[in-house]
């Protein structure tokens, strides 16, 4: 039984003999006391004063002197106000310590016969990975490893939007202007190499505008009268033909793309279980929305395009299908969204994209529930904001937005300087080197997307990310790397027993509080998808632990009891800091 489940079944019996009143323990709040007032608990009181018929401040007062005669946890108590705050007794803390050092699974929960399949990514082949990718695959990595670990059945897939008009742009560029050069001829890698001729594509398209005789106002009208767009336009229909020659040359373009993803997967860490194309599942949608339409769900309007009705959640008419028969995002995404669940029959399917999708995904679930897929309550998009980046910071191939791979290699040239200013490679080989400049390099740039809440825009300066003593990834990395230091003269662990009588401090009681919450954070995070939660708690552990540090003598304490509790610390610190940064994605380095 918990902590707090021990003082909520006392708060219940109190209230039982003292009041004749059976309150449930759901009605009983328990918050970590505010820094600024004495106490390591709050219970608050105000919801109870309809069961005791007493003022809050008289109800926490015989409710702390209650609790105290009946537990044999709480050293003492005050009340302010209608808020009982409670300070436990070292020896329930310093039983706490022991028994999160002996339970190597600490911070994870059994199964609980929940399957997920989470996508994220799902990357366009026509061009490269931008900086908003980084945040997709950064979230999407870490939320698949938190659910894991609180207990869930996890899939992670990615789906590439490899089909449609942008990628036959980039193909008709090649065939005109790239005389047989490849990624392996020009050194360029795959989805630069292929995000370069769609460029190429739109220069050409400008410049055969400024030709066109009388052109339209409008820009997207005036380029599909350009002779370049009407050559990918037929294109586009070879390839839904089937045409050989086209679909070879589509394959062969795509592959490139996939093998520069790859390269990009790899550095950050991420990986899929399963890949799915857009061109695999594009076409299965129409069955789902013919069938809706024999079922009356949806229906075909005057235009001839398949539409559902959503004005009664809310929304509004949305198009399923074209006038033409030709799908849109929405039909392939039905599909897959079918697929997916015969395949992994999950209990929840989570999207992580972009918050200018939010009104995709609720068209998305509705239209599937109303077809009658239970299976879509479990719909969930984990929506996210943008990221920016300071101007001149880091180049954009296109002049709108940062590729994921500039954005990388500045973070590791900027960690790689300011390691070497610090003097933090003294006894490294090169290899050594190289290896930590990478990561903390990799782990500045995750914390500083991961510690912000999803919902929030990010403004991403690569500079401010590694700095060794700010809220950044390389402080929590560099805190590891000190507490590993001591562990390494202290030759490892030592014993708490016999310890009764040991007073903790002030701030080896901070500790341990703080180190007692990180199944709470867990399990919070988890719920409301959200890794800033266990980033900020890493974070919160860390500073903490420098103060101790700062405040506490470790292998030269005063006596071997001090010694023994402040190595014991330091070492169960260090294991809850890893394992909190590996839900992040976050290697932790153990010399730097």
């Amino acid at each position: 039984m918990t902590l707090e489940q021990t003082l909520k079944q006392a708060t219940v019996e109190i209230f039982n003999q003292q009041f004749n009143a059976a309150i449930s323990a759901d009605a009983i709040t328990i918050n970590i006391t505010n820094p600024d007032h004495e106490g390591d608990f709050t219970i608050v009181a105000f919801p109870l004063v309809k069961f005791s018929k007493k003022s809050p401040e008289q109800t926490a007062q015989l409710l702390g002197e209650q609790l105290k005669e009946k537990t044999d946890v709480i050293a003492n108590f005050n009340v302010i106000k209608g808020f009982l705050n409670l300070t436990l007794t070292d020896s329930y803390w310093l039983g706490r310590l022991n028994e999160i050092s002996a339970n190597t699974a600490f911070g994870t929960f059994p199964s609980n016969g929940q399957k997920v399949v989470l996508e994220y990514c799902g990357p366009n082949t026509n061009k490269p990975l931008h900086i908003g990718h980084v945040r997709n695959m950064l979230l999407g990595f870490s939320m698949s490893e938190i659910l894991k670990a609180t207990g869930h059945e996890v899939t992670k897939v990615n789906i590439y939007n490899d089909r449609g008009i942008a990628i036959c742009k980039s193909m008709v560029a090649y065939t005109r202007y790239a005389n047989g050069a490849t990624p392996q001829s020009t050194g360029i890698k795959g989805d630069h190499f292929m995000g370069d001729w769609y460029v190429k594509f739109n220069e050409v398209v400008n410049e055969e505008m400024k030709a066109l005789p009388n052109p339209p106002a409008d820009k997207d009208e005036a380029q599909k009268l350009t002779p370049i767009f009407k050559e990918a336009q037929e294109l586009l229909l070879k390839w839904e033909a089937g045409d050989p020659e086209t679909v070879a040359l589509w394959k062969k373009m795509n592959d490139w793309v996939y093998q520069g993803f790859q390269q990009t997967f790899k550095l950050l860490g991420v990986d899929f279980q399963k890949d799915y194309y857009e061109s695999e599942t594009y076409k299965l949608g129409k069955d789902l929305v013919n069938e809706g339409l024999e079922k009356n769900i949806f229906y075909k309007r005057k235009d001839g395009a398949v539409a559902v009705d959503l004005t009664p959640e809310g929304l509004d008419e949305k198009v399923l299908l074209r006038a033409d028969g030709t799908s849109i995002y929405i039909t392939q995404d039905l599909a897959t969204a079918k697929l997916r669940h015969e395949e992994f029959n999950m209990d929840k399917m989570v999207y992580v994209v972009a918050n200018e999708q939010d009104y995709h995904f609720k068209v998305l679930k509705l239209a599937l529930q109303k077809l009658g897929y239970k299976w879509a309550d479990g719909i969930y998009h984990l929506s996210y904001a943008l990221v920016e980046s300071p101007t001149g910071r880091f180049k954009s191939r296109e002049g709108k937005t940062a590729d994921a791979d500039d954005l990388i290699s500045e973070v590791l040239r900027i960690a790689e300087e300011k390691t070497k200013e610090l003097g933090k490679i003294e006894g490294f080989t090169a290899e050594e080197a190289n290896v930590l400049y990478r990561t903390i390099g990799l782990g500045a740039l995750k914390y500083f997307v991961l510690r912000v809440n999803p919902y929030k825009k990010i403004i991403f300066n690569p500079e401010e990310s590694i700095d060794f003593h700010g809220h950044t990834g390389p402080f929590i990395q560099y805190t590891n790397a000190r507490i590993a230091a001591i562990m390494r003269k202290a030759g490892g662990g030592t014993s708490l027993d016999n310890l009764s009588g040991y007073s903790l401090t002030a701030v080896e009681r901070e500790l341990i509080i703080l180190m007692s919450e990180y199944e709470n954070v867990v399990k919070s995070a988890s719920d409301k998808y959200d890794p800033s939660e266990v980033a900020n708690y890493a974070y919160n552990l860390a500073r903490t632990y420098n103060k101790f540090y700062h405040e506490s003598p470790i292998l030269s304490a005063p006596t071997d009891e001090e010694k023994r509790v402040r190595v014991a610390l330091s070492s169960e610190t260090g294991v809850v800091l890893k394992k909190a940064m590996k839900l992040l994605g976050i290697d932790v380095p153990e010399k730097m």
